[in-house]
């Protein structure tokens, strides 16, 4: 419940200061009570923001709580996701997206991916990975300052998700224009008008039709690629659409390479504001795996994820009516004292506890294997590749949200660079 000196909750309208920063924001909210009821709005969902640890967990973990917002409000002409129903093919490829399904279209579609993100694929892709980091990384040595994010934590994670669906590599620098113009229409960012959701649909369109295209040049092919083998899937029989197959794939160009672009930069920027830890990490390499854990719960790329109320339940003090919509702020949730000791410390020795910075539940990041794999090959990679890192300047600008979260430039000087 809001206090007498907060206001009530909104992850839109933020600062630049506390949206780079926002942990004190959950702090004073987290000690004020773990759950604010949100401001009602005309015809609007009640919305519940829940902020510690306990209550997150059971939001993402009870099945009272899930996904679709038909189930919720027992209208089956209700929007499926949160996109207005004029923009046809931005609804039609989020309807598809894993993270949007409940069980039994999420498990079946589960079960068909899971095996490419198994730990055995993740480990053979590991030295394709590592050659990808190298080859970005030569390339900031031709730059007296160089965007950490333009020129390595964006294409990385992009270009090994075109490695995984066989797609061109050459592709990559339009498909994160277009994914980029997607999320406008599914985050926080409070500053783009009703534009965003213009640019999103054009976006979701000519990614429509650019896997299509993919999807037939696959018919019959042998490939061993994750694409090949959800078109071989479906033409055996597998319960999936071709609208299923284009929307997977834009979810994982979207979702997977925005988190990993997020860390990582999240994550330079963590280690030059505690140059103790950098040198520890410099000198000490097999704390690298312990390390990307840490830095996750410490400022994770996702900060908040959104359920729907299925049926009456309690949170807190408060009781959530069925159709209530609730939104678990992972970021507060790992700084939860009650959790974690010392939360606000970034301790890369700390004992790795479970955070929730790739959820919990049936909704458990899928490519969290891999996510790792990126985070520990790309984080060593600036590591042992660039020696002077944190010694020089830097300038920063955040992107205005809330829910994926990160710099959309990490301005680097010379005597950082390689």
């Amino acid at each position: 419940m809001p206090s007498a000196t907060l206001p009530r909750f909104d992850l839109k309208g933020w600062d630049g200061e506390d949206i780079a920063h926002p942990y004190p924001v959950y702090r004073r909210y987290r000690e004020a009570a773990p759950v604010h009821r949100g401001a009602p709005g005309a015809g609007a969902p009640d919305t519940f923001y829940v902020f510690c640890h306990d209550e997150v967990v059971q939001v993402l973990s009870d099945r009272r709580f899930g996904r679709d917002a038909r189930v919720a409000s027992g209208d089956p002409g209700a929007a499926p996701v949160p996109v207005p129903a004029e923009y046809r093919a931005l609804r039609t490829v989020v309807e598809n997206w894993l993270v949007f399904l409940d069980p039994p279209r999420h498990t079946e579609l589960r079960s068909l991916l899971g095996t490419e993100f198994s730990p055995s694929i993740v480990t053979g892709l590991r030295p394709r990975i590592t050659q990808i980091a190298h080859t970005l990384l030569g390339q900031l040595e031709r730059h007296q300052e160089a965007d950490l994010v333009e020129g390595f934590a964006a294409p990385f994670p992009i270009l090994v998700i075109c490695e995984l669906l066989g797609i061109p590599q050459d592709h990559h620098s339009w498909l994160r224009a277009n994914a980029m113009a997607l999320q406008e229409a599914g985050s926080t960012r409070s500053r783009n008008g009703t534009g965003g959701y213009a640019r999103a649909e054009a976006a979701a369109g000519a990614l429509t039709r650019y896997f299509r295209q993919e999807v037939t040049r696959r018919h019959g092919d042998d490939h061993g690629d994750l694409l090949t083998l959800l078109v071989r899937a479906r033409d055996g029989g597998a319960p999936l659409s071709v609208d299923g197959i284009v929307g997977t794939c834009v979810h994982l160009l979207t979702a997977g390479h925005e988190t990993t672009t997020n860390f990582l930069a999240k994550a330079v920027l963590a280690l030059r504001a505690h140059p103790e830890v950098l040198e520890a990490l410099r000198a000490a390499p097999e704390l690298t795996p312990g390390a990307v854990e840490e830095l996750m719960r410490y400022d994770p790329p996702v900060q908040a994820v959104t359920r729907w109320a299925y049926r009456d339940a309690r949170l807190g003090v408060h009781e959530v009516p069925r159709g209530s919509r609730v939104v678990a702020l992972l970021g507060s949730a790992n700084r939860d004292p009650a959790r974690f000791s010392r939360p606000d410390v970034l301790d890369v020795r700390r004992p790795a506890d479970r955070h929730l910075g790739f959820g919990l539940g049936i909704h458990y990041c899928l490519g969290a294997t891999l996510a790792r794999a990126e985070a520990e090959i790309g984080l060593r990679t600036l590591l042992d590749g660039m020696p002077g890192l944190g010694r020089g300047s830097q300038q920063v600008e955040y992107a205005d949200d809330m829910v994926f979260h990160g710099p959309t430039r990490l301005v680097l000087g010379r005597s950082d660079l390689p």
